[in-house]
């Protein structure tokens, strides 16, 4: 892996100096992707040492920047774009422009690694796809995410979190089976593509520690969001292609007997994961349960046993519930609220909250990397960076010139 200077680290490390060094020190990350699936990729390798140059279009930026999710703005700018760019360096860079291009093929030629979210046949048209950026760099780790792969009729389509929710059936999980389709309340499909693209860099860098080697790593949305279903899809290909079908009553999973789901007590909702139906009734004191002492019915008839157990848990209180199921071992948890969640020993023991600050020394309060390292957490206090922030450094770390300099050298 290069440095700045372009020389090559060693993987194999002298273990008494393991806790001084950063896990990906000396690498260098050329990011020129936008919105979550990529960013959230870079971030978490920037999390673990990786030098990270985010590559923007001057004057607008990452149109994440201005992807408001609610009416709560950082300077100007959405709060996903803060949580999911710190520690980060911002280069502003008109690829149409062929001084700029001219410089960042020079920042490519110093970097282990490329990434881009872009749609197919973007990155060919700017002449920075995979074999003309391999010219530049013969052992570079060029990484690519698209909505729905580099081939076939779909290859085109906009690669947006709802829209791959929607067409690979995961809309199709939850809620109950008279309820319309129902998304998950997170960009799931972009945070999974950036987290497979991260691990398909991590193992191409192994690689290329053991052999010197490059490699194209290249994830869709949407396999992505399929191997993410991959336990309902095995049952589906190997059920006679059944379609999984939601309960009607309490609904959590489509495979899942009875009493999988999230209730209603008489003052807030508990959650119950898989139990012995009987040994439930017995706690609970609920005799209608009692009946169903066959397991085979417990998937069978999930949905009977679903709506007596909920009207008999509408009858006490969460804590009450809760105070009998663990002590009993079974497993059960709240259902709860931000608000009441940061409130909990168990959060907070965590310390996921950390405090980072803007090149403008602004301070925002956001989560950390969730891996910890020989006990170690993976902090670093860089906030998100301003737009173009690090041009300067970038062109001076890395000896960029202009192409008229060059050329009349």
């Amino acid at each position: 892996m290069s440095d700045a200077c372009g020389t090559h680290s060693q993987f194999t490390i002298d273990h008494s100096q393991k806790q001084k060094m950063k896990l990906l020190e000396d690498i260098l990350i050329i990011d020129f992707s936008q919105f979550l699936s990529g960013p959230s990729a870079a971030l978490r390798l920037a999390d673990m040492g990786a030098e990270v140059i985010k590559v923007e279009r001057p004057g607008t930026g990452d149109i994440c920047r201005e992807l408001y999710v609610s009416d709560v703005m950082i300077e100007g700018e959405s709060t996903i774009f803060h949580a999911i760019n710190r520690n980060k360096e911002s280069y502003a860079a008109d690829l149409k422009n062929p001084d700029d291009l001219f410089k960042i093929k020079q920042l490519i030629a110093k970097a282990d690694v490329v990434m881009h979210n872009f749609r197919p046949g973007v990155m060919e048209r700017i002449g920075l796809d995979y074999a003309s950026v391999k010219q530049i760099k013969p052992d570079i780790i060029y990484a690519e995410i698209s909505g729905y792969g580099a081939e076939g009729p779909w290859k085109d389509l906009p690669g947006q979190d709802l829209l791959l929710q929607s067409a690979s059936g995961l809309a199709l999980l939850s809620n109950n089976n008279d309820e319309s389709p129902t998304p998950m309340g997170v960009a799931v499909v972009d945070i999974m593509a950036g987290t497979h693209v991260a691990q398909g860099i991590l193992a191409a860098l192994f690689r290329k520690g053991q052999t010197g080697e490059g490699a194209l790593v290249q994830v869709s949305m949407l396999e992505s969001i399929l191997d993410f279903q991959f336990e309902v899809l095995t049952c589906y290909y190997n059920d006679g292609r059944q379609l999984p079908v939601r309960g009607s009553v309490n609904s959590a999973h489509a495979y899942i007997a009875a009493p999988y789901g999230i209730y209603k007590t008489n003052d807030d909702y508990i959650a119950l994961a898989m139990t012995n139906i009987p040994t439930l009734a017995e706690l609970l004191q609920c005799e209608p349960l009692k009946e169903f002492i066959n397991s085979n019915d417990w998937f069978a008839k999930r949905d009977e046993i679903k709506a007596i157990l909920a009207k008999h848990l509408a009858t006490q209180s969460a804590q009450h519930w809760l105070a009998v199921l663990e002590k009993a071992d079974v497993w059960c948890a709240p259902v709860m609220d931000y608000d009441a969640l940061v409130k909990q020993e168990g959060y907070r023991v965590l310390e996921m909250e950390i405090k980072v600050k803007t090149g403008n020394g602004l301070t925002v309060s956001t989560t950390r990397c969730p891996i910890r390292v020989d006990g170690e957490l993976l902090i670093s206090e860089k906030g998100a960076p301003t737009l173009g922030e690090h041009n300067k450094q970038i062109e001076q770390q890395f000896g960029l010139t202009s192409h008229l300099v060059a050329a009349s050298k």
